[in-house]
């Protein structure tokens, strides 16, 4: 049966600052989707990392189904006008557009989707990060896919050592995407020149060079892009598919032991570690740490199974510790070098206006 897994993701409005949704607003959300999906999705799961809503639903029409995606914009809608009357911080925050035109690409919420023939046995996992953005899975995907160190499919498997196809964005061009196609192994070390600039090269995909289909699928979404401004960090989504002929589900978590720093934190302009946490967790530390929950599934017939947390062990409790020490190491250094984003990625913020004011009153002294 040839399926399609869509998730869409939005931050609508949060308890407190951005801590996490209201019962509320989820409810909104959920009734939307309980009450308009037949017929449509074949299945649909709920949840939210931080204060972001996240849809994950199995359908058969395809990647950027209008009415798949009509129905996730108007439950944001519907959570968003729920947050406005509970006023709640931040409500229809990545709500950006008015008019719905076909999908919700480009309108502000972040979308992953995977189309395929199901396999008698169709695991996978879907990642939900916050206060972050899509280079957050930039070094996962390397590791995963191109480093024996974490794959060791690469060196035991004759069919994942023949290689993936990685399909990098630009995020720099904003006129169109901007996409390049590099295979492994042989264009390895093309993909880490670009995969390292983590604020403007972003994966968009990953596919087998043995049979074509796509393993990954990552959102993309820069929402300064969309905006002309700063409005919260992009907040990205991944789906990916394991096991077999794919990167067993063990390999793909192995990099986020690492809690690799990554844009985010505070007002989205600092650089902090990548915590790994359960579903449905909050955000609280300085606006973070950067998170990122994993859900893993099954799905038959387009019927999901139940969720197992993927980071819900105790592993990754010692994990949390050590990312935790991280946070507060980079954050002793407030704002200072690293510990703060690049000017480039600060151009959307204050500290622009601040400069170009500081700006006419250097002299010149000869």
């Amino acid at each position: 049966m040839k399926v399609t897994l869509s998730v869409i993701k939005a931050d609508v409005g949060s308890i407190g600052g951005h801590i996490k949704p209201s019962n509320d607003l989820l409810t909104a959300v959920q009734n939307h989707i309980k009450s308009k999906s037949k017929g449509i999705f074949i299945d649909y799961k709920i949840s939210y990392t931080g204060d972001d809503i996240a849809i994950l639903s199995t359908h058969t029409g395809g990647p950027l189904n209008e009415k798949v995606h009509k129905i996730c914009w108007e439950a944001f809608l519907a959570g968003g006008k729920v947050a406005m009357s509970q006023g709640l911080y931040g409500a229809k925050q990545d709500l950006l557009k008015q008019d719905f035109k076909g999908s919700v690409k480009g309108m502000g919420p972040a979308v992953a989707e995977l189309e395929f023939e199901e396999r008698p046995a169709e695991p996978f996992l879907f990642f939900a990060a916050d206060k972050t953005d899509p280079g957050a899975f930039n070094m996962p995907a390397y590791l995963s896919f191109c480093d024996p160190m974490h794959n060791a499919g690469l060196l035991l498997s004759s069919k994942l050592r023949r290689g993936f196809t990685f399909r990098i964005l630009d995020a720099s061009y904003i006129e169109a995407d901007r996409i390049i196609e590099l295979n492994t192994p042989e264009d390895i070390y093309d993909i880490a020149v670009l995969l390292r600039d983590t604020e403007r090269f972003f994966v968009e995909g990953i596919y087998s060079r043995v049979s074509g289909e796509q393993i990954a699928s990552i959102s993309t979404t820069r929402l300064r892009n969309i905006a002309g401004k700063y409005t919260g960090k992009d907040d990205p989504v991944m789906l990916v598919r394991t096991q077999k002929n794919f990167p067993g589900t063990g390999e793909i978590l192995s990099p986020y032991t690492i809690g690799a720093f990554v844009a985010g934190f505070m007002r989205g302009s600092h650089n902090g570690p990548l915590m790994p946490v359960k579903q449905n967790s909050d955000i609280s530390f300085f606006d973070g740490p950067p998170v990122v929950s994993s859900a893993a599934y099954c799905v038959h017939d387009g019927k999901l199974t139940e969720a197992a947390d993927a980071f819900d062990q105790p592993y990754w409790d010692y994990v949390r510790t050590q990312v935790s020490r991280k946070a507060e190491e980079i954050r002793r250094q407030g704002f200072f070098g690293p510990a703060m984003l690049s000017m480039s990625e600060l151009e959307y913020g204050g500290i622009v206006e601040v400069l170009q004011e500081l700006e006419k009153r250097f002299i010149i002294k000869k």
